[in-house]
């Protein structure tokens, strides 16, 4: 089917495989800002202690970092369509065993269960590089930006859903921090379905089929390897891959310890929601500006842009103490900063590697963030059970100064 696409019928084919990457998005992003939202906040009540509760975002973050490289092999071999329902039915899974660990009072059967709910976002991440499959080369930033921007909705409402769906089973047995989890289960389903009937033709397999028979034989060019042999190459590729997991990382470890932060200073769960929120409007709803500053100022600018955010939100997050605008105004920064980051970061990658290695390339991108996100969340918990809130974003600020070296470093040689 794919092959059967022509250059006329490419602008069509363009707009409805963006319509549905755009839905499943925004059900992907309800799906998983339902259960971020409380997760710190669950693990807490589960191991009766606030210093693992760094656990909860690093088992999150560890699903699709285990997920990265077999996903990226699948949807190398098979398209993006395989992939993205995967990784939806393994965060559908993962919900549920989160809400079974809940009810039983289990932790370690709780972080098996957010791991496979990690991996929710795993799709969600791969929707931005099936977005840049068909991009004309000087629209790619704002095309990986429009998907980005579309969790938007679901991301931003989910944790103000979040009462509600503990609410809803209050008379189930089920602790009402574990009732977002059920909610985002019957929604990683609904995506699931959505892109396994209605994601044709495949993105990825259409590329290669309009770059020609030699990128579509070219099988030992689509390997994990080669993509790993593509960034050794590419001074660019490794500036674009520790842009995107050190905004990442930074992000990460800063927002999942905010709720606690928050709660120690009085705030209560619909606070913590709207604080949350307003972080989540800050990654995504502006995520159009920045991949059309992306395109227009090129990716290394953002890449700065990224930089300077990141740093002014870990500085008003970390002296806000009981002030809880100025916490909600850093954490809308830190949004802002990881948007800049992950859509140049991204368009970066996309641009400095051949189009046959770029899949298995973006997989070791999603592993390599959620990795280094992972340990990120591990030690936050351990930070702030220790020194404090104020400290976890100091390290967060000392975490960008190797980005900014390989940017300027990059702007140098540009120049």
């Amino acid at each position: 089917m794919s092959a059967s696409v022509t250059a006329a019928e490419l602008p069509s084919v363009r707009r409805r495989i963006q319509a549905v990457l755009i839905a499943s998005q925004i059900l992907g992003g309800l799906g998983i800002a339902i259960g971020v939202a409380l997760a710190a906040v669950l693990a807490t009540d589960v191991s009766g202690t606030e210093a693992l509760s760094g656990l909860a975002s690093t088992a999150a973050v560890a699903g699709p970092a285990l997920l990265a490289m077999p996903l990226a092999a699948l949807m190398a071999a098979r398209g993006r369509r395989s992939g993205l329902v995967l990784a939806y039915l393994v965060g559908a899974l993962g919900a549920g065993v989160v809400v079974l660990g809940a009810v039983i009072d289990n932790f370690p059967l709780l972080l098996v269960g957010l791991v496979g709910f990690g991996a929710g976002s795993s799709a969600n991440l791969a929707a931005r590089f099936a977005a840049a499959d068909l991009a004309e080369p000087d629209r790619r930033g704002r095309a990986i930006a429009t998907v980005v921007w579309a969790t938007t909705i679901g991301a931003v409402l989910g944790p103000n859903v979040a009462a509600p769906a503990g609410e809803s089973v209050s008379g189930l047995g089920i602790p009402a921090t574990a009732g977002p989890f059920v909610w985002a289960a019957g929604v990683f389903l609904a995506a699931a379905a959505m892109v396994a009937l209605l994601l044709r033709p495949d993105p990825l397999l259409t590329a290669r089929a309009l770059a020609g028979p030699e990128e579509s034989e070219e099988a030992d060019g689509r390997s994990l390897k080669a993509g790993m042999r593509a960034v050794r190459a590419s001074s660019r590729a490794r500036l674009a891959l520790v842009t995107v997991a050190v905004s990442h990382t930074a992000m990460v470890s800063i927002m999942s310890m905010t709720p606690v932060a928050l709660s120690h200073h009085g705030a209560g769960i619909q606070l913590i929601g709207l604080v949350i929120s307003g972080h989540i409007a800050g990654m995504y709803a502006f995520s159009p500006v920045m991949g059309w500053l992306s395109d227009r100022l090129g990716r290394l600018s953002v890449i700065g842009l990224a930089v300077g955010l990141l740093s002014a939100a870990a500085l008003l997050a970390g002296t806000a103490g009981a002030s809880h605008p100025q916490t909600a105004a850093g954490l809308f920064l830190l949004g802002l900063g990881w948007s800049a980051g992950l859509v140049s970061g991204s368009a970066l990658l996309t641009d400095s590697v051949p189009q046959a290695a770029r899949a298995a390339v973006q997989g070791l991108s999603d592993f390599t963030m959620n990795t280094a996100a992972g340990i990120g969340g591990l030690t936050a918990g351990l930070i702030v059970a220790k020194a404090g809130y104020g400290w976890l974003n100091a390290v967060g600020a000392c975490l960008l100064l190797p980005m900014a070296a390989l940017a300027v470093r990059g702007a140098v040689r540009r120049g």
